[in-house]
């Protein structure tokens, strides 16, 4: 997906390195797209090399993929760029697919930043099952998105919800462009699958986490129970739970302050 990001942020691709550290991957949640990252992007400012991708399914020319070949092409990413090992941050989905990374390519991962993480089974509601079923899983998941496309079409009720939820008319648009994609559809329902079916393995595989990690809570997500950040820091070996008061689920757009700062304190100085 061609995006075009705002002034001091790129959406795709990598911004320059300051020559020591190790670079950023940072993996968007679902629906959402490279573009999420923009605010956290702009608050680093240069100080790190970020690499900011759109996920398969979410590209506009790949499938859906599973948490391992999300995994993969999150790897495949690095390898584009001569990326040996990165700090990886995750949104929501996006941070399973870190998670993921972080236990299955040890190697590849020097510090994870888990934001507003959907990694393990406590963080399913009973409505992530039912998106999961076949037909009406299906049939909600395209209602849901395409309901949210046509609001967002409407520039007075977008600039409205850019009031109420604090993020970025810009970003609404290209949020508009992404979900009225039937390919868009497909990616949402395919992802509910694969939380329903793969969270359990990956939460097998948790406690090999080795990376030092970092998860950030919004304190008032409806989308991710509090409980289930709270749990996935004792399932992570030291890991370190930090609540933001401003942000509920869209800890990247509400609170871009609090990531950029947890990743640059993940970061060799």
């Amino acid at each position: 997906m061609a995006l075009s990001p705002p002034a001091g942020a790129e959406a795709a691709g990598a911004t320059p390195t300051d020559g020591g550290r190790p670079p950023v991957l940072l993996l968007h949640g679902q629906p959402g797209s490279a573009a999420d990252w923009w605010p956290v992007i702009a608050r680093l400012d240069g100080a790190v090399r970020t690499i900011a991708i759109d996920r398969p399914g979410w590209d506009g020319a790949s499938p859906a993929r599973d948490l391992a070949g999300n995994a993969q092409a999150a790897l495949a990413a690095l390898d584009a760029h001569g990326v040996d090992r990165a700090l990886v941050a995750g949104h929501s989905l996006g941070a399973a697919i870190a998670a993921w990374l972080a236990a299955r390519h040890p190697e590849r991962v020097s510090a994870l930043v888990l934001a507003a993480p959907a990694a393990n089974v406590a963080s399913l509601y009973r409505i992530d099952r039912w998106l999961a079923a076949p037909v009406a899983g299906e049939l909600a998941g395209a209602a849901a998105l395409g309901g949210v496309g046509l609001a967002l079409s409407v520039a007075p009720v977008r600039r409205r919800i850019a009031a109420v939820a604090a993020v970025d008319d810009a970003y609404l648009r290209c949020a508009r462009s992404a979900v009225l994609r039937r390919s868009a559809w497909r990616a949402y329902v395919s992802e509910q699958r694969t939380l329903v079916r793969d969270l359990p393995a990956l939460e097998a595989w948790l406690p090999r986490i080795i990376a030092p990690t970092t998860i950030l809570a919004g304190a008032g997500d409806r989308v991710v129970p509090a409980r289930a950040s709270l749990q996935l820091s004792r399932q992570i070996g030291g890991a370190r739970l930090t609540i933001s008061e401003r942000a509920g689920h869209l800890i990247p757009q509400r609170d871009p302050a609090l990531v950029a700062e947890a990743i640059l304190s993940a970061l060799p100085a």
